[in-house]
């Protein structure tokens, strides 16, 4: 790879030394790892935990270890990245005018709509000027770099509303994150690689009043900002372009194994989802923010809960993963309208497969300052917050993932509010004090214990949804411990049977729309003892859903596999279609 600073083969003795004597403890708590620093340090101090990663990988290509996936494992630095079976790698577009113009989002013109400058994603993607090859290939090397493996990349686009981009800059965006994806491990075009930094120093405080006083808008600033960088970089692809980096990225080293984008309710359509779908994506994250409809007004949110309904129905009849947004403490809401709103969201109208709970925080750029000034509005005091957090935790079905609780926004970008980055931790641990259990999938996630098939029950969970042609039944079967630590599951749709599907291919078909297997991500082909990801529980939940699918008399079943997943089904048996894959029941 290039760009590595640091030369493994200037300390081979004492990084093997180091190794060695790392590999000989069963349990390295950090203490003892700075014991081993300290008895072999480099010449300008102790060794970093990159820098023993990079030794590592130098050592085993010379044949010099010999427990790798251990050893690998011990000096990983943060390993929870990976310990859900997938890396989760996550890129920005770059900043552009969003069709909303809701009072809560902060204003940021140094970035896409709703995000702040001073976020770690954000700051990662404007250090590569919004560059999607540089961002992708850069956030891998550092991954690789840190003992992580990278064949599994779940690829999470945000920045705004994605619908509402150009469809030649989506196509761009995707196609060179696909680029970086194929090359990494192989070749290295960063260097070719030709951005524009949208902001010179003088811009990045840019304000945002006229010369007459107006304040100018976060749409005005940056299509100024866009028109004049608009010739310099070119932005656009082709669709045989996009397949055919997606056709090899199927049997690349770096597979895209999920592909995530995020937009507005009312900017889904039929057109718009086979688009999505087309481009690759099997989840969206969609901002409800809210589920009455005098909230979504006041808040100049912009469409109403009816809009939402048809966006879930939308997307369920497409075979989507859906990942809810939701925001208590918005204006003209509370505790007790909070705590509604939230269990609407399980009804057979919504039913999101995954959820973020971003309490309203009060950031300087956005309208909402205004009501804040004018004592309209306020945040929520610290047992309100736990107040809604914990009954917003204690009501989360077992099917729902709670992906993340409390925005990771900054303290110094928060006005007023909460500035506890950790308010999930806590209203747990107030949880369990209480006893009281919690069922979402994230609370049960298996991480790195070691299983073993025998102690492992299927269970079968079905709760009733909604897509554009009538009711749903929804299906999610997971392989459990004795103590319902959950290690692997799948979700499966069955619809109404109808001839005529806006997407052909999935008429009267039952529809696989995730299958997840939890435990440390591994490389493609990899076997571990006593890994979840490798006691063939993905296999056993496909199968068991082409049984449910024949018995309850559908011709065929359809996956909504991801690029990087498709080998993978093609074992299973099931043929390719335009964007689905299928096996034949009858």
């Amino acid at each position: 790879m290039k760009n590595y600073q640091f030369d493994p083969s200037k300390y081979e003795l004492d990084l093997l030394n180091i190794l060695q004597d790392i590999e000989a403890n069963a349990n390295i708590t950090g203490k003892k790892l700075t014991q081993i620093l300290k008895k072999h340090p480099k010449d300008n101090g102790l060794f970093a935990k990159d820098e023993l990663v990079q030794g590592y990988y130098y050592l085993k290509a010379k044949g010099e270890l010999s427990s790798e996936n251990n050893l690998l494992a011990k000096i990983k630095l943060k390993p929870t990245r990976s310990i859900s079976g997938v890396l989760p790698l996550t890129v920005l577009t770059k900043p552009f005018p969003c069709p909303g113009r809701c009072i809560f989002c902060p204003n940021d013109i140094r970035m896409p709509k709703s995000y702040l400058s001073d976020e770690p994603g954000a700051q990662r993607a404007e250090r590569n000027n919004f560059d999607p090859y540089l961002q992708t290939y850069n956030r891998l090397l550092a991954f690789h770099n840190t003992g992580h493996k990278v064949a599994k990349i779940e690829l999470i686009i945000l920045g705004g509303t994605w619908s509402y981009y150009p469809e030649a800059y989506q196509i761009w965006f995707i196609l060179r994150c696909f680029e970086a994806l194929n090359d990494f491990g192989n070749q290295d075009h960063r260097d070719e690689v030709a951005t524009v930094n949208l902001f010179k120093k003088d811009e990045k405080s840019k304000s945002q009043f006229s010369a007459t006083g107006r304040r100018r808008s976060y749409n005005e600033l940056v299509t100024e900002i866009n028109t004049k960088s608009k010739k310099k970089v070119t932005e656009t692809g082709t669709w045989e372009d996009l397949h055919a980096a997606q056709s090899q990225n199927e049997t690349a080293q770096a597979r895209c194994v999920g592909l995530v984008i995020e937009t507005r309710p009312d900017h889904i359509s039929e057109q718009e989802v086979i688009r999505v779908r087309k481009l690759g994506a099997t989840k969206t994250q969609v901002g409800f923010q809210s589920l009455n409809d005098e909230v979504l007004k006041l808040n100049n949110r912009g469409h109403d809960v009816a809009a939402t309904i048809r966006s879930v129905s939308l997307l369920r009849s497409a075979g989507f993963k859906i990942h809810a947004h939701w925001m208590p403490n918005l204006y003209g809401s509370n505790v007790e309208l909070d705590k509604k709103d939230y269990l609407k969201l399980f009804t057979p109208s919504f039913q999101p497969d995954e959820l973020k709970i971003y309490p309203c925080s009060l950031i300087e750029t956005a309208e909402l300052m205004d009501y804040y000034n004018q004592g309209k509005w306020k945040p929520y005091n610290r047992e309100e917050l736990l107040d809604i957090l914990t009954f917003s935790i204690a009501n989360t079905p077992r099917h729902v993932r709670l992906t993340r609780i409390i925005r990771d926004i900054p303290s110094t970008d928060i006005v007023v509010g909460n500035k506890t980055t950790n308010f999930r931790q806590i209203a747990e641990e107030h949880l369990q004090k209480a006893n009281i259990t919690m069922l979402d999938i994230r609370s049960r996630e298996i991480k790195s214990q070691e299983v073993s098939l025998k102690d492992l029950v299927l269970k079968e969970t079905s709760y009733q949804a909604e897509n554009i042609y009538g009711p749903v039944t929804e299906k999610f079967l997971e392989f459990t411990t004795a103590d319902d630590k959950i290690c692997g599951f799948l979700r499966i749709s069955l619809p109404v049977q109808t001839n005529t599907h806006f997407i052909p291919e999935l008429a009267n078909s039952a529809i696989i729309r995730e299958v997840h297997v939890y435990g440390v991500a591994q490389t493609l082909g990899e076997k571990v003892k006593d890994s979840s990801q490798h006691l063939g529980l993905g296999t056993k939940l496909i199968d068991r859903a082409k049984l449910i699918a024949k018995t309850n008399g559908y011709p065929s079943l359809a996956v909504i596999s991801s690029i990087g997943t498709k080998e993978y089904y093609r074992k299973q048996q099931f043929r390719d279609g335009k964007y689905y894959q299928h096996y034949q029941l009858l």
